[in-house]
C-alpha cells in the first residue's frame, strides 16, 4: 500500500503531485507610505494631513516616480478619545490619516527615494510597508513548473518500477498553484525616519505543484 499522500496507484494508473521552485531577483519595490496628524477639529486635522500628504507626493514627483506609479490609498478622519481618571473617556480632538502607493522600479534608488517622502511628511510620516516583487514573474513561474513537473514524473516513473510496469500516456495534468502568502522583504535595516533605508533585495522564490496521473503499462 502507497502511504505517501501525494502519490494514488489505481487500476491501470498512478496519480502523483509534484513540486517544485525557482528563485529570481526582485525588480520592482511597493511601498505604502502614510501621513497621520492630531488637531483639535475636524477640519484642522483633514487639512493636516492633506498637506502632508501632498507633500509626500511632490516629493516622490521630484524624484521621478511617475505619476502612474502614484495612487491614493484614502484619507479619513477619526475621533481622538483619551481616559481620564474620573472623567472617563473624553475628546481630545480628532486624528486624519491618508496613504499612497507607490511603485518604485529603480531599485538602486529606491532607498532614497523612500527616505525622501518620509522625510518630506516629518513627523506625521508612516512607513506602512515596503515589499520586493518581481514585476513580471511569468519566466520564473514557468521554472517552477518545469521543476514540479519533473518532480511528478520521477516520482511517477520510481512507483511505476516498483509495480513492474511502465508510464504509458497522460490521463490528466492539474495546476495545484500553492497558496500564496506575503512575499517578505529581503533585507531591510531602518536607522531612522529621516536617514536612508538599506535595502538588500536578495532573491524572491516562485512555488508550484502540478497533480498528474499516468497510464500504467505492463
Amino acid at each position: 500500500m502507497v502511504e505517501d499522500p501525494h502519490v494514488q496507484v489505481g487500476a491501470g494508473t498512478v496519480t502523483v503531485t509534484g513540486t517544485g521552485s525557482a528563485e529570481a531577483a526582485p525588480d520592482l519595490m511597493l511601498v505604502s507610505v502614510g501621513v497621520e496628524c492630531r488637531a483639535g477639529s475636524v477640519q484642522e486635522a483633514y487639512a493636516a494631513a492633506g498637506g502632508a500628504l501632498a507633500a509626500v507626493g511632490s516629493a516622490l514627483r521630484g524624484r521621478g516616480v511617475a505619476p502612474a506609479d502614484l495612487r491614493t490609498a484614502g484619507l479619513s478622519v477619526r475621533a481622538d478619545l483619551a481616559w481620564r481618571d474620573g472623567e472617563g473617556q473624553k475628546l481630545v480632538g480628532y486624528v486624519a490619516a491618508g496613504s499612497l502607493l507607490v511603485r518604485l522600479k529603480d531599485l538602486s534608488s529606491a532607498s532614497g527615494t523612500v527616505s525622501e517622502a518620509v522625510r518630506a511628511a516629518g513627523d506625521a510620516a508612516r512607513l506602512n510597508s515596503l515589499q520586493l516583487v518581481l514585476s513580471d514573474d511569468s519566466a520564473i513561474r514557468a521554472q517552477a513548473r518545469d521543476a514540479a513537473w519533473e518532480d511528478a514524473f520521477h516520482t511517477a516513473g520510481q512507483y511505476a518500477a516498483l509495480a513492474s510496469a511502465t508510464l504509458g500516456r497522460v490521463l490528466s495534468v492539474t495546476d495545484q498553484r500553492p497558496a500564496s502568502g506575503p512575499v517578505p522583504l529581503a533585507g531591510l535595516q531602518r536607522t531612522s525616519a529621516t536617514e536612508s533605508l538599506a535595502v538588500e533585495p536578495g532573491e524572491n522564490r516562485v512555488d508550484a505543484a502540478v497533480t498528474v496521473t499516468w497510464e500504467l503499462q505492463r
